[in-house]
């Protein structure tokens, strides 16, 4: 991959979608991992406003001190980067102790996951609204393309998306070239919504790189029964998540009334 010239047509893109749109910066996430500090940097590299905003939800502390060092590293590059804190741990809590409780724990548990995505949405999309800004979006092509590993009008609620195209192994060989945080760098990935430290392979089963392996094994056309140990393993776990989060990544389906019927 030819870096700078990718990192350069990515700022370009956005200043011109910017202007186009009449809008007059970006506002972002920042989780602390690697997708929303490249993402917030190549924002920032726009020499347009950027927003920042910090919105915990019982987060784990490794992620927050990341988080918040990260954009002190974009503020101190970058002139226009605004840091903007919003706790939203007592939000949820309040909404947690309204909802009715259900007798499996498991599922609910699983929907105040993605709860706390929307939630975080619904923030950025407030401030966007006060300032003319566009929320821009921290998916990478495995993610938003491939097993669907995103909250559905949560984290997958953006007006553009800046990195969807670039594969997480790609996302970090521009963060290599943008220095950003070795301590980002270095972190597993992780969707921050359960408030501990398990990461995107303990919730996956699989690797970023082995998943990108598999969307490519997909792309051409490969079938389980092609491969054995491991990499079937791999790949069964890829199809499943593909097949299962296509309602994520399709079109919303319409309801198309036959003409006779008007």
């Amino acid at each position: 991959m030819q870096t700078e010239k990718v990192v350069d047509h990515i700022v370009n893109w956005l200043k011109e979608y910017a202007a186009n749109a009449k809008m007059k910066g970006f506002v972002i996430g920042i989780s602390g991992g690697i997708d929303s500090a490249v993402t917030s940097t190549l924002c920032a590299k726009t020499g347009l406003k950027l927003m920042c905003l910090e919105m915990p939800i019982h987060q784990a502390e490794s992620q927050v001190s990341r988080a918040s060092r990260h954009i002190d590293w974009l503020q101190k590059n970058f002139d226009q980067v605004k840091r903007q804190p919003v706790n939203l741990t007592p939000v949820f809590d309040s909404l947690v102790a309204s909802l009715p409780t259900v007798d499996d724990e498991e599922e609910r548990f699983m929907s105040l996951a993605n709860t706390r995505a929307r939630l975080r949405m619904t923030t950025l999309y407030y401030f966007a609204a006060l300032e003319g800004y566009l929320v821009a979006g921290t998916g990478n092509k495995v993610e938003d393309f491939g097993v669907g590993f995103y909250t559905k009008y949560g984290d997958g609620g953006v007006d553009l998306s800046p990195i969807a195209d670039l594969l997480k192994t790609q996302v970090y060989e521009i963060a290599k070239y943008l220095n950003i945080n070795t301590d980002i760098q270095k972190a597993a990935p992780t969707d921050g919504l359960w408030g501990d430290d398990r990461t995107d392979e303990d919730q996956i089963g699989a690797s970023y790189p082995e998943l990108e392996w598999a969307m490519k094994m997909q792309d051409e056309g490969k079938l389980l029964s092609d491969f054995t140990g491991r990499e079937k393993e791999v790949f069964l776990i890829y199809t499943k998540f593909n097949s299962a989060n296509q309602h994520k990544m399709n079109p919303i389906p319409v309801c198309e009334i036959p003409h006779e019927l008007f």
